[in-house]
């Protein structure tokens, strides 16, 4: 019986057309190549979602796998399961190497023939579980490590031109959901309908942009109601009455690169407690992309919206930061979390970086104004101010429907 390989390559078909062209991700492991030398890393191994598609274009479908990517001063190789065939070669710049599951561990061993034991491995501690930790320092037996996490996330909070084109794409994209959503949403619909109209219309907007592309992953959270008090809500089959409070939220997903459009909006009328509260809303969200310009701080920007709400005695009702950083990331897998705009955050803004302004205030149930209130555009930060890229409109002039 001949023995059964622990991994092999399966290059099937020809190579697939990436989210971005060879010079794109080229200039990316250029730059990796030079802070892991800086470092003094020969090898890094990374294994999430997020780094794997920033530095391959392969976005990986783990159900429970390891998946994993290789650099080294020369090679750039994705580690990929049995279960995948081709697809992860086809789908990523660079070489692939497929694992099989005929013994235990085969995944490291695979790892292990593009690192070679004993060199300085660079990781991600922000992702590694303890028991990966444990078979990465077993089967490749480094003689030195470096947490390379905070480094790759300091390259992706910077985009290329490249990136730029994208999201700003995927931000037209999610202003084509909310028109849906804005059209769908009248009294006795149901949370779900008016979800499935946004989604549909994004998924084809998608894919008449991005022909060649891979499609999944874009969803809406359409809330009403008490279900609008938190920003990650699940859809529900709640029917729309009228004075409903909603909360329109369009997320496409292009090739692992999320964008939002957030909206408040009401069925039929507003009362007056309920357009109290979304205008000083709607100012607070003015004043905040009025901030973003190169120079200013993350905690900067958070102190001043701060200051405006207390102003207002509404900032007990704020409950989360006031935006963040946008690229490769979704809602399970990702985060630049250096980007965020938050008090404990010091990072500068500087030309390239694309982050959200999104002020929501929660008012509980029971109280006049009940409900949750939240607006979110994307900004492109520029070399002396900011670009909104985000089209649909904000405020109750558009967003009272039905």
């Amino acid at each position: 019986m001949t023995p059964r390989p622990d991994f092999y390559r399966f290059h099937n078909g020809e190579k697939a057309e990436l989210p971005f062209d060879d010079h794109e991700y080229e200039a990316r492991l250029s730059a990796l190549r030079g802070r892991m030398a800086d470092a003094g890393v020969e090898a890094a191994v990374f294994t999430s979602m997020h780094n794997i598609a920033y530095y391959s274009g392969f976005l990986y479908c783990a159900f429970g796998r390891p998946y994993g990517l290789v650099v080294t001063p020369t090679e750039s190789v994705t580690i990929s399961a049995g279960i995948d065939a081709g697809q992860p070669w086809r789908r990523c710049y660079g070489d692939n190497l497929t694992y099989t599951d005929w013994q235990r561990d085969n995944f490291w061993r695979a790892v292990q023939s593009v690192t070679g034991t004993g060199r300085h491995c660079g990781y991600e501690g922000d992702h590694m579980t303890i028991a990966a930790r444990d078979l990465f320092s077993a089967i490749l037996a480094p003689s030195d490590v470096t947490d390379l996490a905070s480094i790759a996330m300091a390259q992706r909070m910077r985009k290329s031109k490249a990136e730029i084109a994208l999201i700003r794409a995927g931000a037209a994209v999610a202003d084509v959901g909310g028109y849906a959503i804005h059209d769908a949403a009248t009294a006795g619909a149901r949370e779900i309908d008016v979800a499935m109209a946004g989604r549909d219309a994004m998924e084809k907007e998608i894919a008449k942009r991005f022909p060649d592309a891979e499609y999944r992953d874009t969803w809406v959270w359409f809330q009403s109601g008490i279900n609008t008090d938190g920003a990650h809500n699940p859809v529900t089959g709640r029917k729309l009455k009228a004075g409903d409070i909603l909360s329109l939220n369009a997320f496409p997903m292009i090739s692992g690169y999320y964008t939002a459009l957030e909206r408040t909006m009401f069925v039929e009328t507003v009362d007056d407690a309920s357009l109290k509260i979304w205008a000083a809303n709607v100012a607070a969200h003015e004043l905040g992309m009025s901030l973003l310009k190169p120079g200013i701080s993350c905690a900067e920007v958070t102190a001043k919206i701060n200051d405006f709400f207390a102003a207002q005695d509404l900032l007990q009702y704020r409950t989360f930061g006031y935006g963040h950083s946008f690229g490769l990331l979704s809602h399970y897998y990702g985060r630049e979390a250096g980007l965020e705009l938050r008090e404990d955050i010091d990072t500068v803004l500087e030309p390239g970086m694309v982050i959200s302004m999104e002020p929501m205030l929660t008012i509980p149930w029971g109280q006049p104004g009940a409900g949750g209130y939240r607006e979110h555009d994307i900004l492109i930060i520029t070399d002396d101010d900011a670009e909104n890229i985000t089209g649909y409109p904000y405020g109750p002039g558009f967003n009272v429907v039905g």
